[in-house]
């Protein structure tokens, strides 16, 4: 299983190189994009099943009720493009640049430039060869320039890669001009610059204010907060009114730890306990978990309930994000019902210590409806919220009572993620995937090397000739529900 957004619909060759590597789920988040976004992929995805004769199958996650920061004003349209250098600053590698035409996409996938360009002038690229030179003032008003490379057709016309051998600052605007006949300069412009997301840089000993105001900013400066200082918000009311004083708090996936401090209606001050030496970023829509707080979701949010109609009628699976107990269950299945979407398969996504801990309950309910049922063992707040140490255990603890109840495992969360990312796993990746061949499913996350992780994957999985079950062991578990 991949996760795929909204670069699939900008890659033709995405999802076919997926297909192709091995993939045979494709997996949608709805937290990210809207149904227009969801319906191309998934038009994209079946089309090219059928050309490939590969099976694919459509997995949507809700995105359920998690808590994450709220949107922070964007920064400036500013693009910085550096060439590598070695310890002494002399450069090593020019940056390597595509060009090419307004709405004309994204560069071929075999290309990895550190930067993309779209100028607005067809004329001007027209008259570009291998070995043209653009010149161009940057943001600061430093003259630069870029020598072309490479000429590469492409679907929608003519790109180009170009190299650039000292730091440049480029923003929407910016003029491009080569020297063409008599003289006479050919000028394009810069556009579509994307704009740089705002973030706060945390530090152990940091007091960060959490606040309800969607408005503020990083920098707002609030007579009515009760600190100054480095500032995020979050739009649900449900951390507000469960946390406390001495309760941690985390954020970003576990990268980032506190201990609430002080609380008000509006505001939450936490003292950062953990992050990086040089200082963590925390941005908009990262993740914050309470692990020691009582907190009561709703089993599906308005949103999950508008989504889930979409998922229905277009997925095969439906994920349910942040089940806590056999009430959440209930819910759903009322829904279910209600609608007759009794063919939908339901993936339930075990990610806090609750759903774990009733983990035997959840699935004696869930087995009660007609639909196809499946568990997902989403590592990533798992084990934020039931801590690290215990993961390992816990993860084997779900296969093994799945394995006893006959319900199919999906593997999720930073697998070979190193490998997705930067072109190259780590033994514990290797080793990892290894356990993970125990499951039914294994599913990878986005990443610039995708397509080669799912072939490793499926290499891996093929190399194993004798199927892997999960060993039945005495269940920890039995001391809760019983």
């Amino acid at each position: 299983m991949v996760t795929v957004g909204k670069e699939a619909t900008e890659n033709d060759m995405l999802l076919s190189d997926l297909l192709k590597a091995g993939a045979t789920i494709i997996r949608i988040n709805c937290a990210y994009g809207d149904p227009s976004v969801w319906s191309e992929i998934i038009r994209r995805a079946k089309r090219i099943s059928q050309m490939l004769e590969k099976p694919c199958r459509i997995l949507m996650d809700l995105a359920g009720p998690k808590l994450r920061t709220g949107s922070m004003k964007t920064g400036p349209s500013v693009m910085k493009i550096s060439p590598k250098r070695d310890a002494s600053g002399n450069v090593v590698f020019a940056a390597q640049v595509w060009l090419s035409h307004t709405g004309s996409g994204p560069p071929p996938a075999h290309l990895s430039p550190d930067a993309v360009l779209f100028i607005d002038n067809q004329q001007l690229l027209s008259r570009l060869e291998v070995g043209s030179v653009l010149r161009l003032y940057d943001a600061r008003g430093k003259r630069r320039m870029l020598k072309i490379t490479k000429r590469i057709p492409v679907f929608s016309g003519i790109g180009f890669v170009a190299e650039c051998l000292r730091t440049t600052y480029v923003e929407s605007g910016t003029s491009v001009f080569m020297k063409g006949k008599k003289g006479r300069n050919l000028v394009g412009h810069v556009v579509e610059v994307p704009s740089t997301e705002e973030f706060v840089r945390l530090r152990v000993g940091d007091l960060l204010t959490i606040s309800r105001d969607p408005c503020l900013t990083p920098e707002h400066d609030s007579s009515e907060s009760m600190v100054n200082g480095p500032r995020v918000t979050c739009p649900s009311s449900h951390l507000f009114d469960s946390v406390k004083p001495g309760e941690p708090i985390a954020f970003d996936d576990g990268r980032i730890w506190g201990i609430i401090q002080g609380t008000s209606i509006s505001e939450i001050i936490v003292s950062i306990t953990r992050a990086s030496p040089k200082g963590s970023k925390l941005g908009s829509g990262k993740s914050i978990n309470i692990p020691e707080s009582e907190i009561r979701f709703e089993g599906l949010t308005s949103k999950d309930l508008m989504d889930l109609e979409f998922v229905a009628a277009q997925a095969d699976m439906v994920g349910v994000s942040f089940v806590r107990d056999v009430h959440d269950i209930v819910v759903l299945q009322k829904e279910l019902e209600k609608w007759k979407f009794r063919n939908l398969g339901v993936v339930l996504k075990i990610e806090t210590q609750s759903a774990f801990e009733k983990l035997p309950l959840l699935l004696l309910q869930a087995m009660r409806s007609p639909n196809p049922l499946g568990i997902m063992i989403a590592r990533g707040d798992l084990a934020v919220e039931c801590g690290w140490v215990r993961l390992a255990d816990i993860q084997e603890e779900i296969i093994s009572i799945c394995g006893a109840a006959h319900i199919p495992v999906i593997w999720a969360t930073q697998v070979l993620e190193s490998l997705v990312k930067s072109g190259l796993p780590t033994r514990a990746e290797i080793t990892d995937v290894a356990n993970g061949r125990r499951a039914s499913c294994i599913m990878l996350n986005k990443g610039k090397y995708l397509a080669e992780a799912v072939s490793t994957l499926d290499s891996m999985v093929r190399i194993n000739s004798k199927k892997m079950k999960p060993e039945l062991k005495p269940l920890v578990l039995s001391s809760n529900v019983l």
